[in-house]
């Protein structure tokens, strides 16, 4: 079973902004394959379903991002799912925007949420997808800019990327990361 998880901030208040781009992916995941987030418990919204023909749980904590670990590690003990059966998508500033990179393991970087995911997992050795939203053009201006509103034209190019990371999920689950690795990186 595939523990897919967006990392974000609670839609209601952060749904327009580049700090969702893992929130904004699994719900292009979760609409391209029919699949309702409807439950509420591990300290996220989560819902099961099938892509590909293989058993998944969509995830989006609600811990607010630098707490996504606590979440991810709730599940990830109730269903014993094994670390190379984890997928956790996020934002990264260091990919320009509409693009992704897929990784089968590394550092958080700067990404507070990630740093927050190995903390809790104690391991870094997960498949992750980073979806590029590009740096701002002051860089004492980083927090503004990751959970600031997009504008409309940027919305676009951004929407991209969401898209290409779904794909890159789907062909994970379907082929292995190596494969979806050379389709995508």
């Amino acid at each position: 079973m595939y523990l897919i998880v967006g990392l974000g901030n609670p839609e209601n208040e952060y749904a327009n902004t580049r700090h969702n781009m893992g929130f904004n992916t699994i719900n292009e995941i979760a609409k391209n394959n029919n699949i309702k987030i409807t439950k509420s418990k591990f300290k996220g919204l989560y819902e099961t379903g099938i892509i590909q023909g293989k058993k998944v749980i969509l995830l989006k904590p609600q811990t607010y991002m630098n707490l996504s670990g606590e979440s991810i590690k709730e599940i990830v003990d109730f269903y014993n799912i094994q670390t190379e059966e984890i997928i956790v998508i996020y934002d990264d500033i260091d990919i320009e925007k509409g693009n992704i990179k897929i990784r089968k393991k590394g550092s958080a970087g700067s990404h507070n949420g990630m740093k927050s995911v190995i903390k809790e997992l104690n391991t870094s050795e997960f498949g992750r997808v980073r979806v590029g939203i590009g740096q701002p053009e002051f860089k004492n201006d980083m927090i503004n800019y990751v959970i600031g509103n997009v504008p409309e034209e940027e919305q676009k190019i951004l929407q991209q990327g969401v898209k290409k990371a779904s794909e890159a999920v789907e062909e994970i689950i379907k082929n292995g990361i190596d494969i979806a690795m050379n389709k995508f990186n």
